[in-house]
């Protein structure tokens, strides 16, 4: 029986300010879910909290790269340290952010002990990086960017720690759930980073295609995986409360069907859930909905 434990990230560094003078919600992820007695849900440890630096743009303006890159990337150090910890001692740790710029931490200290995959399951291929700048708008929020920063596209302060670029090798990346009008896709695909669509998934059925990922991932991720876990791959009709509600997603049991045979892998050493933003969740229906979603495919018998 693997031991999961529980861990904050509470990052909101990678994305835009949603207002002017205001600063993402989504730092109060962890709160909302542990609100909803997942730790004892979970039967998870304690991990406690990795505190993020301030949120403050300090005269950042387009063109100037990543805002907040320095402290990304101080929190992501400090983040791979306790992500490499808990694998090591052979734990689960299942981090509760914060935007998707987390994942750089997961991806460093996993980077740290061998060669892991990730299953990326997302809305968006979050694949901006300054060599398709042109189509895609400048870079600057490291949330809508992180496909590209694990495998080692865009700024070296942020890809690069510690000599150690890429974090994640492209075969080794599974992109999951994005909708089909995703401007990536060619890219995506001329490099050869496996990526379905929601629509592919309904159609080929969620519990047939995570069976096919673990196998990809068997042939070339020898260490195992982690699972990357984006609320907007949630239709907005069953989760509005992220920055970007696209419609397109997977709707509840089609997410689960899909996460629960990744995440019951013995191959995959952890997990994170982003993006969620309970200012956007008066009610806090989609709290409850991750929880129990989360409770559903990881909470041991």
């Amino acid at each position: 029986m693997r031991r999961i434990v529980l861990l904050d990230a509470p990052s909101n560094l990678g994305l835009r300010p949603p207002a002017p003078g205001t600063v993402p919600g989504c730092y109060k992820l962890a709160g909302a879910l542990r609100e909803q007695g997942l730790l004892r849900r979970l039967g998870a440890l304690e991990g406690g909290v990795v505190v993020p630096p301030r949120y403050d743009l300090n005269g950042w303006k387009e063109g100037d790269g990543d805002f907040n890159a320095a402290a990304i990337a101080d929190y992501t150090r400090r983040l791979a340290a306790r992500v490499e910890t808990h694998v090591r001692a052979g734990e689960f740790p299942v981090l509760l952010g914060g935007d998707c710029s987390i994942l750089l931490g997961a991806a460093l200290g996993l980077r740290r002990t061998g060669r892991y995959g990730v299953a990326y399951l997302d809305g968006h291929a979050d694949f901006r990086h300054p060599g398709n700048t042109g189509r895609n708008g400048p870079v600057g929020a490291a949330a809508g960017e992180g496909t590209a920063q694990i495998t080692g596209r865009g700024q070296a302060d942020l890809t690069g720690i510690d000599g150690l670029a890429p974090y994640v090798r492209d075969t080794d990346l599974h992109l999951l759930g994005i909708r089909d009008n995703d401007e990536d896709r060619p890219e995506l695909t001329g490099l050869g980073i496996s990526h379905r669509t929601a629509s592919e998934i309904r159609e080929q059925g969620p519990a047939t295609v995570a069976r096919k990922v673990l196998r990809d991932l068997q042939d070339t991720a020898p260490d195992g995986f982690w699972i990357h876990l984006d609320a907007d791959v949630l239709d907005p009709s069953v989760m509005p409360a992220v920055d970007s509600p696209d419609p397109g997603g997977l709707l509840t049991p089609e997410l689960h069907d899909l996460l629960a045979p990744l995440a019951a892998s013995p191959r995959c050493v952890g997990l994170d859930l982003a993006i969620y933003d309970p200012d956007l969740d008066p009610d806090g229906a989609g709290a409850a909905l991750l929880a129990g979603l989360l409770e559903s495919v990881l909470a041991q018998p």
